[in-house]
């Protein structure tokens, strides 16, 4: 049976929102990211759509090149899976990148994860609950709590995920799998 590799990308950038959701999670790293390739170049998630701007935000296809997250202190993790699942995975993100404009960001959410209270708004999602969202839809079953309640430390708790790479976002250099 053929193998791919996904990866998470957990980041801190540095900014205000960021800080502020650092204060209730006490966690170092506050986003996550789907890949879908070792050289980061299809890297989904939800977020800014502007770098310069947290409340213009929603779907995004993160380009690890932008400033801000060039300049972020970030962890890499990957897991193996079946190309079964990995292709599952890949139809769902290019579910929401076809109708990105209808999906925002859930602002709303990152308060109820604070308080653990679940609250699912209909095409609403902070980062966490979306990679959480698309691994369930696509059949990998590894997150055990509800995508709105999963915060971006839950992924590197995973079975058989694999720590690649530590150190800024833009530093990190592509390697031999």
């Amino acid at each position: 049976m053929q193998k791919k590799i996904i990866y998470f990308i957990l980041t801190d950038t540095g900014t205000v929102l960021n800080r502020l959701i650092k204060l209730y999670t006490h966690e170092p790293f506050n986003h996550v990211s789907i890949c879908l390739d070792k050289n980061l170049k299809e890297v989904y998630s939800f977020g800014r759509k502007k770098h310069n701007n947290p409340f213009i935000a929603g779907f995004v296809h993160e380009n690890i090149n932008n400033k801000l997250l060039k300049r972020a202190k970030c962890i890499i993790y990957a897991l193996e899976i079946d190309n079964k699942t990995y292709k599952k995975i890949k139809l769902n993100i290019k579910k929401f990148d076809d109708q990105k404009e209808q999906y925002k960001y859930n602002a709303l959410g990152l308060f109820s994860y604070i308080f653990n209270k679940e609250i699912e708004r209909t095409n609403k999602y902070f980062c966490s609950q979306f990679v959480a969202t698309i691994l369930k839809e696509s059949g990998l079953n590894v997150i055990t709590k509800s995508p709105s309640l999963t915060r971006p430390g839950d992924f590197i708790q995973i079975k058989g995920v694999k720590l690649i790479y530590q150190g800024k976002l833009g530093d990190y250099q592509p390697f031999n799998e």
